[in-house]
């Protein structure tokens, strides 16, 4: 099967939570790209669940919260993957290092944050005229 990712995804495991309203589900994080996360499917997960979820998880070793307004995408017995669609400056400064911190490659990195700006772009324009 040909890999079709365009975002180098790095290993992270963590605990972390989705909350939508009132209610919290505690999962763990498995890994994480600039565009999205894989999570461990949360006990209780519904499987109808939709719209935004607020993702948060604290990185290693530090008091430093990441948030991200994210939307499932796909589901199966043991995980779920979710979509960025918001992240605040300083959470996307902090994913950022942390992203760069496995690649490895400054090079990389940058083609990937430029993958993320024209993704994002091409999703608000398909948002804005769901026509096209």
């Amino acid at each position: 099967m040909k890999e079709r990712r365009r975002f180098f995804r790095a290993g992270y495991s963590r605990p972390a939570q989705l909350q939508q309203g009132d209610q919290i589900w505690a999962t763990t994080l498995l890994d994480l790209s600039l565009q999205g996360a894989l999570l461990q499917r949360p006990e209780h997960w519904n499987a109808q669940a939709s719209g935004l979820f607020m993702l948060t998880f604290t990185l290693d070793d530090s008091d430093i919260q990441i948030s991200m307004e994210v939307e499932a995408t796909h589901l199966d017995d043991k995980r779920l993957g979710v979509y960025c669609h918001h992240i605040d400056i300083d959470s996307v400064s902090h994913l950022r290092r942390l992203i760069e911190l496995n690649v490895g490659d400054s090079e990389l990195l940058m083609r990937e944050l430029a993958h993320l700006i024209e993704d994002h772009q091409q999703h608000e324009s398909h948002a804005a005229n769901p026509s096209e």
